[in-house]
């Protein structure tokens, strides 16, 4: 513990004199951190990201004692009050966990990945090319980790199996690597449409555009291909300008026929054979509706049954943040028993950023993180249809931050990632950016 000292008062030393290259920089640090966790086998600490955002979190307290740092615009955004009260309900819910010590860890990491992020970020993105610096860091970043992939994963034959770890020590495996890479592919879609390029320019975007396509297809990660289809769902009902109307009255029609489909669907299903281990792109999508035979498709079931289960015993509070790993085991219906299943439930999280908060914090600890997201797409797409169209660039980019933060809330539905650095500090930044854009165009429009 005393051998990261250093590193903190490091870390602090450049948050201090530094501050908007400190922040700038975890955009390209975050790919590559490494979690020490994984070397020694004791606490969980991203190296160097989270020492950088402790170091901005103190400096963001010290400055605020001194003078009101925070803009007070950003409290008329309902990002902003929405990710409040979801701290404050974690807070809550820490008091009345079945381990508190747990549940006030969880929230001190939340306190350090949110707030620096959220309330320092109004004020980085206030200046367009900040934005752009960030997403083009993040994006050459995730390049590097995905060609370290790669050229560990081609000594094994691009296999299936080696693909779930070829990725350590940047990712922990191949569920969250491909959830970055997703989240990576609008992002250089959008820099590449953002504006007319020079042809080496042209030719470098192409290329690492080429270099996340390829890493998203070898991550073997089903989740992160269909995030991917549906930022391209969502693109198209943005662009066709679809009122919301009629996605209500489509998505009405769309559940009612599930309804009544439900048991010829089921059986279908059921006759469902495809393996996710298969490295054949078809029979892997195929696979996502395998709940017969797919190991990894029936353990989530088993995850989510027990994230019900556990809500069913406490809805109010839940069992408190951060429990999930240590209150499932005795949740396990043995019906939903896998061969990955733990009899001791140390198998991980809910798989879900829906359902996690749904065992742990209660029903309201769930509707806090609905409205995070309803929020977030609210207001960033009434910010893109704002923004001027003679402002081609920022528009096209604040597109490609939506349709990537699509690709990581659909992939939550299946997989929460919140509480590590790979997706907490791109997330959390790109909702800055959205609040503060929005300060700067109300500033822009009042001086007019």
């Amino acid at each position: 513990m005393l051998t990261l000292a250093p590193i903190a008062l490091l870390a602090i030393y450049f948050a201090v004199f530094y501050t908007e290259y400190t922040f700038l920089s975890l955009a390209f640090l975050t790919p590559l951190s490494v979690n020490i966790e994984e070397y020694t086998d004791s606490f969980g600490l991203y190296i160097p990201t989270e020492p950088l955002l402790f170091g901005l979190l103190v400096l963001l307290l010290l400055q605020h004692t001194k003078s009101n740092l925070i803009d007070k615009a950003i409290w008329k955004n309902p990002i902003v009050w929405a990710v409040s009260f979801y701290l404050f309900w974690i807070l809550v819910t820490s008091i009345t966990s079945s381990a508190p010590a747990t549940s006030f860890k969880f929230l001190l990491s939340k306190v350090w990945f949110i707030v620096p992020l959220l309330f320092f970020g109004t004020k980085i993105f206030s200046k367009r090319k900040n934005l752009k610096i960030f997403i083009w860091l993040f994006s050459i970043s995730m390049a590097i980790a995905i060609c370290y992939t790669i050229a560990i994963h081609s000594t094994y034959g691009f296999g299936e199996k080696e693909g779930h770890w070829v990725m350590w020590p940047f990712f922990k495996d191949h569920t969250i690597y491909g959830s970055t890479i997703a989240f990576t592919v609008p992002l250089i879609f959008g820099i590449y449409f953002s504006k007319k390029h020079s042809l080496l320019m042209q030719l470098i975007i192409i290329g690492l555009c080429l270099i996340i396509l390829t890493g998203l297809y070898f991550s073997y990660t089903r989740a992160a291909w269909l995030s991917v289809i549906a930022a391209l769902f969502v693109l198209g009902i943005i662009k066709l300008k679809i009122k919301f109307n009629i996605l209500a009255t489509i998505s009405a029609i769309a559940l009612i026929t599930l309804y009544f489909s439900w048991d010829a669907i089921q059986m279908e299903m059921a006759r469902n054979n495809a393996e996710h281990t298969t490295e054949d792109f078809g029979e892997k999508i195929q696979s996502a509706t395998n709940v017969t035979t797919d190991a990894s498709n029936l353990e989530r079931i088993n995850r989510w049954s027990c994230a019900i289960a556990m809500f069913q015993e406490r809805p109010v509070f839940g069992f408190g943040p951060g429990t999930y790993a240590f209150e499932y085991a005795r949740f396990q219906h043995p019906d939903n028993l896998t061969i990955i299943s733990t009899n001791f439930g140390n198998g991980g999280n809910a798989h879900s950023e829906y359902l996690g908060p749904l065992s742990e914090m209660g029903l309201i600890g769930m509707l806090s993180m609905l409205c995070i997201v309803a929020s977030i797409f609210y207001k960033s797409i009434k910010l893109y249809i704002r923004w001027p169209d003679d402002d081609k660039e920022l528009k096209t980019l604040i597109l490609a931050m939506i349709l990537a933060l699509v690709t990581y809330f659909v992939h939550g539905v299946l997989n929460n990632y919140l509480d590590t650095d790979k997706a907490a500090i791109p997330i959390w930044s790109f909702c800055a950016a959205f609040v503060g854009l929005e300060i700067l165009l109300n500033n822009r429009e009042l001086t007019k």
